[in-house]
């Protein structure tokens, strides 16, 4: 008898298995490698991780292809990739402060002023060329933004007053440096691209109901903005090229002619011929 009940049980575990592997087998399947629904979820994922670099590598191969991805895969590399970007410039110009603080040992500094500028300057150019394709293919009257708010702090990053005073960083403070000015440059980037200046509480509370719906002219607005600090980037004084910085500002003023004329937007023209003429 007691056989039987054990015999019984077993049957009825095995029954219970059966049941979760075939299941498991007929459950959703993950995305196919290389299609947009694998990178779309790719990108995602690695954002949730606060990867920013790969969650860029996976919207430009979104961006790249016509499909259901297309216009929010671009729009919010744009806003990732103008974060990114600001954030090396950041970095490189802390570091120059650096070394002229430390004139005895100003040269690990200056090279620390060179990997960052040249970074910034290879960012900026993808940002230039997913900013073309954009304007060029998507004329909605809102931009869909649809990844969450992204996590840190815009607070004011603590180690770049160490490098003020002419102390070079340890490793891992350099690491943990580069973390917070990313954190910080993305979350005003995105607070800028919804309207919200640089009140990121603002922004974040846009954010709270899902995907947010931008006015064109706002999200634009921003882009023109961001073109113009990169364009700045390669002026005389930083990477001193002058048809990269001619090239970033012409393209800032194309982007102010798809949005009605504003108080904000015409002192950005203004700037923008301004920094052409000295050129």
């Amino acid at each position: 008898m007691h056989l039987d009940r054990s015999k019984s049980l077993v049957l009825l575990a095995l029954i219970s298995l059966s049941l979760v592997l075939v299941s498991c087998s007929t459950g959703p399947r993950p995305p196919e490698k290389g299609t947009p629904e694998f990178y779309w979820q790719a990108a995602r994922e690695t954002y949730a991780a606060a990867d920013y670099l790969k969650t860029a590598e996976h919207l430009d191969a979104l961006g790249k292809t016509d499909n259901q991805f297309t216009s929010k895969a671009q729009s919010w590399r744009l806003v990732l990739t103008s974060g990114m970007t600001k954030a090396f410039m950041e970095l490189a110009d802390n570091y120059e402060y650096g070394a002229r603080a430390n004139k005895a040992n100003p040269t690990p500094f200056r090279k620390r002023v060179s990997t960052y500028r040249n970074m910034a300057g290879q960012l900026s150019l993808q940002f230039a060329e997913t900013f073309r394709a954009f304007r060029q293919s998507h004329k909605e009257a809102e931009i869909v933004l649809s990844f969450p708010f992204p996590t840190g702090s815009a607070g004011q990053v603590a180690l770049m007053s160490k490098l003020g005073n002419g102390i070079f960083l340890s490793d891992a403070e350099q690491e943990t440096a580069q973390k917070r000015m990313m954190e910080r440059c993305i979350l005003i980037g995105v607070a800028k691209a919804v309207g919200a200046g640089e009140d990121t509480a603002k922004a974040r509370a846009m954010f709270q109901g899902g995907d947010v719906k931008v006015p064109r002219a706002v999200f634009m607005t921003a882009m023109a903005n961001a073109l113009y600090d990169q364009s700045q980037l390669f002026g005389r004084m930083k990477l001193d090229k002058p048809d990269q910085m001619k090239l970033f500002a012409n393209e800032s003023l194309e982007a102010l002619k798809d949005v009605p004329e504003t108080k904000e937007t015409k002192a950005l023209a203004a700037k923008i011929q301004a920094s052409l003429k000295k050129q």
